[in-house]
């Protein structure tokens, strides 16, 4: 996978916490933060992925009455 630098400021308490997690696991600073990105990013293309379904399903009609849902569950 090709790299590209990139920089950003961090509070110092978060800085200091991420030098110590990667002395602890023996993980680079770059490493960590890396991963935490790509992690966050996985995780928020998910969130919006699945809005944006819901929203054309909405938009479709494709969507469960609120009595449906309450009986199904014993509500």
């Amino acid at each position: 996978m090709a790299s590209e630098q990139f920089s950003l400021r961090l509070p110092k308490e978060t800085k200091q916490q991420l030098e110590e997690l990667a002395q602890a696991t023996g993980r680079t600073k770059a490493f960590l933060a890396l991963d935490a990105i790509e992690k966050y990013l996985d995780v928020e293309a998910w969130q919006i992925q699945a809005i944006q379904k819901g929203l054309k399903d909405a938009d479709n009609g494709d969507v469960v009455d609120i009595d449906d849902i309450k009986k199904e569950w014993g509500i």
